[in-house]
């Protein structure tokens, strides 16, 4: 089967490695370089700790085997995979309660949660008086565009062409059957499928191919500190950033989210707000993510910050990602809409999707049990999830 994925994002890259792992013939196609969309303005997180049981947390518990598989496969150090665990901390006795309740759930969902009373024998430059907090030793971290490129090698090994600074412009077809993809600049790449891993642009993209989703921007905002020996052991989150990534509000929000890098900065977020694609910098988001930051680790007030950077997540309405075959337009198949987790959910999200193209389960993927995230939800006029 001739696949064409439109997206070299790190959706793309993890579907183009399945689908030429199992033996398709892959093209991928990016108007613009590997990752330089929301891959690289991402932390890189592969969380477990944030997501209520579901469909969500199922796609996140195989793809963080999958991310192990493929750190053995390509070697850790390739694209910084760090199995650092979790600590999410509660700043007041209700909200330990809350997080107890929440971590309850997940555990019965079969997530390694573990509660935590000392939350200083965790991490010891934390701020004293915490009253405790859930360990999450499944959490960990990779570099975002590291990993989007070291899978489309391997992809590239299998077989995978990569076609960059070239857009999808339409599908070509013939008897209702899918035969091709055209670019802006008139060629056609013959396919008898094409994924849709295009990210926020998952949206216009699903519209040119004939299978609308509403797919919208939702700016985040992650700050970099200097380079500091290391000072903090585990991704460290408060309990309400859980909250944040569920709500569908258009404002801003902000939660603490603090964690290390194998070059020693501190990463520094979370801030969603939804302003379409301004990407205007905001001192006022810039100042509550270090006044959240430094509340949680103090010694971060006397930490130079060097940078700030910001992107937008692809955000579906009902917070699911989209994965799956479009009953609209045969021979188009969704990989978008993944908000904030789409680092993590990847692999899962690339096994998945080739698991719908080979017609049987792939790497641990079954196509039939997924049924919340098939576009057939979109199937209102609009592009609206029902």
């Amino acid at each position: 089967m001739k696949v064409v994925i439109v997206g070299a994002g790190i959706i793309g890259a993890a579907c183009a490695f399945h689908a030429a792992s199992a033996g398709l013939d892959v093209t991928v196609l990016d108007r613009g370089p590997v990752g330089a969309g929301t891959t690289s303005r991402g932390e890189g997180n592969v969380l477990l700790s944030d997501k209520e049981p579901g469909p969500e947390l199922e796609l996140a518990r195989l793809s963080r085997t999958l991310w192990d598989e493929a750190g053995a496969e390509l070697g850790p150090e390739t694209f910084e995979l760090q199995a650092k665990g979790g600590l999410v901390v509660a700043s007041t006795p209700d909200g330990l309660t809350a997080l107890g309740a929440f971590a309850a759930r997940q555990r019965a969902a079969g997530v390694r949660a573990e509660p935590v009373d000392e939350v200083a024998e965790w991490e010891p430059h934390i701020a004293p008086g915490l009253p405790g907090g859930v360990s999450y030793p499944q959490d960990a971290q990779v570099q975002p565009v590291l990993a989007a490129a070291a899978l489309l090698r391997a992809a590239v090994r299998h077989g995978a062409r990569l076609l960059t600074g070239e857009a999808a412009a339409a599908v070509t077809g013939r008897g209702g059957r899918l035969t091709g993809v055209r670019t802006a600049d008139g060629r056609v790449l013959p396919a008898e499928a094409v994924v849709n891993a295009a990210g926020t642009w998952g949206g216009e993209l699903g519209r040119r191919l004939g299978a609308p989703l509403t797919v919208l921007p939702r700016r985040g905002f992650v700050l970099v500190t200097q380079p500091l020996p290391p000072m903090i052991r585990h991704k460290v989150y408060s309990a309400d950033y859980v909250a944040n990534v569920a709500s569908s509000g258009a404002g801003l929000e902000t939660s603490c989210v603090v964690e290390g890098t194998p070059g020693g900065t501190v990463l520094i977020g979370a801030s969603r707000e939804r302003v379409g694609f301004d990407p205007a910098l905001d001192p006022a988001v810039v100042a509550r993510l270090a006044a959240g930051a430094c509340a949680l680790f103090p010694f971060l007030r006397d930490v130079q910050l060097i940078r700030a950077y910001r992107g937008f997540r692809p955000y579906c309405p009902d917070h699911l990602p989209v994965i799956g075959p479009d009953p609209r337009a045969p021979g188009v198949v969704h990989a978008c809409g993944h908000e904030g987790a789409g680092i993590g959910l990847a692999p899962a999200t690339g096994a998945l999707v080739t698991a719908q193209l080979l017609g049987r389960p792939w790497r641990g993927a079954d196509p039939a049990a997924y049924p919340a995230l098939l576009p057939d939800r979109f199937l209102t006029s609009g592009g609206a999830p029902r």
